[in-house]
């Protein structure tokens, strides 16, 4: 419902934006990180024969592309809103988040199918060359992970990026053991196998990136919060006689936005119960920025009828 007939106060704080340079340098560094390994990792998969190799590749492929996306993301959620974007470009992050996902499905697909391929049809592998690549991976990969981890905060997008690089670190450890079984027996299937192991887990983390990133575009409940509770404390306010129209939502990840028609009694103070609901829905549920209509109930009166 629209309403134009109160003054309602919009110097709240809207959240995000103070982990926003961290953000930047961190995605910056872990970009820088995995675009480089990426290279050499490709090199080392085609040199060595091992599918394992390229998929880490190729995830890590992705992952730069990612990683850069999202620190455009977060250089456009910076920009200062307009008149016309009056919450500026921060869903931009969230988009990036969503592309993530995508991209992070498609390679799982290929690395299947690739895999299923090599089963058919396998090749040698050079298990020292896998391993030593592997483990060089490992540790590049943790090193990102750590960067984004403490960075991390409430931002979906800079979640997605480090789910992104924890996909690989599990990968660059599946790698390592394929590298080991085919150095120590020379049964080279280990490689695909493991191929495919790294496909689910990047399929697994996908998902996640998909459903909190579409969740945010379709306005849902942010997590962790119920609408039904915020209403009845609402509700449960002194004056507050009945609450309704009320949507809770996310802009971007970490700025959680409510609006509501509240109803108070006759001789309420309607400015008194919006700041008291203000600072309740601040300190309770972290909720900040809020748009709330409030309005007397509707007079009781006795209908009279004037006689002709």
């Amino acid at each position: 419902m629209d309403s134009y007939g109160h003054d309602h106060d919009h110097t709240h704080s809207h959240g995000p934006g103070a982990y926003r340079g961290t953000d930047r340098r961190a995605l910056m560094i872990a970009a820088g990180l995995t675009a480089t390994f990426m290279v050499v990792e490709a090199v080392g998969g085609l040199v060595t024969g091992s599918l394992a190799l390229l998929a880490d590749a190729g995830h890590m492929l992705s992952d730069s592309f990612s990683l850069f996306l999202a620190l455009g993301a977060v250089m456009l959620a910076a920009r200062p809103a307009t008149s016309r974007r009056t919450f500026g470009l921060k869903r931009a992050e969230i988009l990036a988040a969503l592309v993530n996902g995508i991209l992070l499905v498609l390679v799982s697909v290929w690395v299947i199918v690739e895999a299923i391929r090599r089963l058919d049809d396998p090749v040698e592998i050079l298990g020292g060359g896998m391993m030593v690549i592997a483990i060089a991976g490992l540790l590049i990969n943790l090193i990102a992970a750590r960067v984004l981890y403490r960075a991390g905060g409430d931002s979906l997008n800079v979640k997605a990026a480090l789910r992104h690089v924890v996909a690989d670190v599990a990968g660059s450890v599946g790698v390592i053991i394929a590298a080991g079984v085919i150095i120590l027996t020379g049964w080279e299937p280990i490689d695909a196998i493991v191929s495919i192991l790294i496909s689910l887990l990047i399929a697994a983390s996908a998902w996640s990136v998909l459903r909190e990133s579409v969740d945010v575009l379709l306005e849902s409940t942010p997590e962790g919060m119920e609408a039904e509770e915020i209403g009845m404390a609402m509700a449960s306010m002194p004056t507050v006689e009945q609450v309704h129209d009320l949507h809770v939502w996310q802009i971007t990840s970490g700025f959680p936005t409510l609006s509501a028609h509240v109803l108070v009694g006759s001789g309420a103070d309607c400015h008194g119960a919006r700041r008291d609901l203000e600072i309740m829905l601040r300190d309770r549920f972290e909720i900040s920025h809020t748009t709330l209509q409030v309005e007397h109930m509707p007079s009781k009166e006795p209908l009279t009828i004037d006689g002709g």
